[in-house]
């Protein structure tokens, strides 16, 4: 599966600061499984997590993620089996 993570975020709504946070998480938690994390700048309202070309969060669903929700989004595609540790709990 893709090490790739891309959160595209809405421009309009001043989601860059949500979006930064949620990168800086998933790159500290994945440090040795992601190969890269692409912020991508967007309209309409969008906040979209996608590993690869699949999308794990998308806002308009299922609302604003919780940090350890997408956490194990990802994890599930680019390291199964392994434990959050605390986070997951």
């Amino acid at each position: 599966m893709s090490g790739r993570v891309e959160i595209e975020y809405c421009t309009q709504c001043r989601w860059l600061p949500r979006a930064a946070w949620l990168a800086q998480e998933l790159l500290t938690t994945f440090e040795t499984e992601l190969t890269e994390l692409a912020l991508k700048p967007g309209t309409g309202g969008v906040f979209v997590v996608r590993v690869g070309d699949e999308v794990v969060w998308d806002r308009r669903e299922q609302g604003f993620p919780e940090p350890t929700a997408v956490k194990r989004a990802v994890r599930d595609r680019v390291a199964p089996g392994r434990t959050l540790g605390h986070s997951e709990r």
